[in-house]
């Protein structure tokens, strides 16, 4: 597991939470960045995804 799929897992997290926080609190600007933060997240998840299959097949 590359160290891209922790961090973006992460960000996915901390996302979600500000997110439904944000939707909860009727705070819009904070629920955007939880929005942000999720798709930010999954971008590096699947960066880092690609690096990790990159990594193990020029290793065969």
């Amino acid at each position: 597991m590359h160290k891209d799929e922790v961090k973006g897992a992460g960000k996915q997290a901390r996302g979600a939470v500000k997110d439904a926080v944000g939707g909860l609190t009727g705070n819009t600007k904070l629920q955007a960045e939880g929005k942000a933060d999720k798709a930010e997240g999954k971008l590096q998840q699947k960066a880092g995804e690609l690096k990790d299959n990159a990594s193990k097949a020029l290793k065969h």
